[in-house]
């Protein structure tokens, strides 16, 4: 069964919500990295946290993943071309934390004067 959505952006959060799930998609933008190498990337998520939020994204389709059966097996995680379809999003996403971000790291707030 589909699932329904009320708005275009909950279709969109439903694919690619969540802490890790950008941020992968964001490190796989320039290319495939290998699993250890995402995980470097990602240090807060847990071992099995990224390998959750890595099948949701292949079960999606947005990712691909390739195991290279050397000693030890090497699995390589690249973008398929749905997956590439976001980037422009991420793009945006990075634009506007650019913006909005103080020297500190931390977003500022727009100020509204009324």
């Amino acid at each position: 069964m589909q699932p329904h959505f009320n708005c275009p952006v909950e279709a969109t959060l439903s694919l690619i919500g969540g802490k890790y799930k950008p941020l992968i998609l964001w490190h796989l933008k320039d290319g495939p990295r290998r699993y250890m190498a995402l995980q470097r990337l990602l240090p807060g998520a847990t071992p099995k946290m990224l390998t959750q939020q890595l099948r949701a994204l292949e079960d999606c389709g947005m990712v691909r993943r390739e195991v290279i059966p050397d000693k030890p097996p090497k699995t390589i995680y690249s973008l398929t071309p749905f997956g590439e379809s976001v980037v422009p999003v991420l793009d945006a996403m990075c634009r506007w934390g650019r913006i909005h971000m103080d020297d500190h790291g931390a977003i500022r707030p727009l100020s509204h004067e009324r």
